[in-house]
This record gives structure tokens, sequence and C-alpha cells, in this order.
């Protein structure tokens, strides 16, 4: 499901806690869902209040999700999965979270891949990353938060398409200050929240099978 426009970010917690209520009760399905937020800052269980450099630049909200400081904005997909893992899902084993966060960081190497783009993980450092071996440098292009309720989970990932890049100047990303973000823009590829959503579809298919509506 994707939702057209910006998305509120309270509506969206809204939604995802009646989608998991439901799937838990059996009567609700499944669901991937794929929105774009108005810039704001959201703050994980595990986030640091001085990691929220500059307070008062836009809305933040406590998500309930694991993890620290991230930046959800204009430009960035942001994809919310609800799945009742005590069931497999494709490479997904079931009743195992170590093997879902692996899913879902394989999710997003794949749609990267589709834009001839290596995304990689770093063990200790949650998320995606692209390293320029040129300079020695990398930055992370892609967020990983996920909160599991009963075996239901809910939140998802982040992919960077175009968003103002700007805007993550406000926390510490992830609580790491030694690597910076990008972007899909920012890499050179003039690919569209559209392409982005194509290239999630097929990857999505691909890592965890037809699960998701």
């Amino acid at each position: 499901m994707v939702s057209d426009g910006l998305t509120a970010y309270p509506d969206a917690m809204a939604a995802m806690q009646a989608r998991v209520a439901g799937i838990r009760a059996g009567t609700a399905g499944q669901r991937v869902w794929l929105v774009e937020h108005p810039p704001l800052y959201t703050a994980g269980t595990s986030a640091d209040r001085q990691d929220l450099q500059e307070p008062g630049r836009f809305p933040t909200f406590d998500a309930g999700r694991g993890g620290q400081w991230t930046y959800h904005g204009p430009g960035q997909r942001v994809g919310y999965v609800m799945l009742d893992l005590t069931q497999a899902h494709g490479m997904v084993r079931p009743r195992d979270v170590r093997s879902y966060v692996h899913g879902l960081e394989e999710w997003l190497i794949r749609a990267l891949d589709r834009f001839n783009v290596k995304g990689e993980r770093r063990e200790g450092r949650v998320g995606i990353w692209v390293a320029d071996r040129a300079s020695g440098t990398e930055a992370k292009i892609g967020a990983i938060g996920v909160r599991v309720t009963r075996w239901v989970s809910w939140h998802g990932v982040s992919l960077n398409v175009e968003p103002d890049l700007g805007h993550f100047g406000g926390i510490v990303p992830c609580g790491i200050r030694e690597h910076g973000v990008t972007s899909l823009a920012a890499l050179g590829i003039p690919a569209t929240l559209y392409d982005a959503d194509v290239a999630l579809r097929a990857a999505w298919q691909e890592v965890f099978g037809g699960a998701g509506g």
C-alpha cells in the first residue's frame, strides 16, 4: 500500500497500532505501507536527548521503536512493515527477530542494487551504508528501526531518495557522529519516489515472498 502526499506521523502511528492489533486478533491482514512524512525527528528507545541538536527545528516524536534519533521528511521513502512473525516469510525464519532485521536489510540492499548502488551492512551499526572506496568515506542511505509486539512487527525502514540532507543536521543520526548521510540524488541518481517504490516492491518479493498487502 502506498499513500500519496505527506502522512502526519501521529496518523501513521495510530494506523500502525490499529493494524497490529487487528493482525494479532486475526481480523486484519499483514501490510507493507509506503509513506512520505513532513519534516520531523523521531526518538527510538535508545535515543540520547543530547543528540537532538536543534530541538525547535522540526516536530519531535517518541517513536517507541528500537534505535536512536532518525529524521523523516519529503523525498524519503518510509516503509512500515506489519507482519505476523510467528510465520516464515521468504528468507525470514519464524519467531526470529534477528532474521527479520536481516531481511529488512536485505530488502534495502536489493532495492538499491536496482539503481546500481552497492548498499552494505556494518558490524555494530544498524542501517545500510554506501562506501566511497576512493576517499575512504562512507555514508548512511537507509535506516532501520523496528518494534515487535507479541510477534507482530511494526515501524520498519527508510530510504533516502532525494530528501534535503541538510535536515539531518538537527540530530546525530542513529547516534553516529563520525559518518554522514547520503541519498540516491546525492549519488547522482535522478530517481523519484515512484522509482524507489518499483524497486522496493520487486526486492520485497525476492526477500519476503508475497506477505504484506
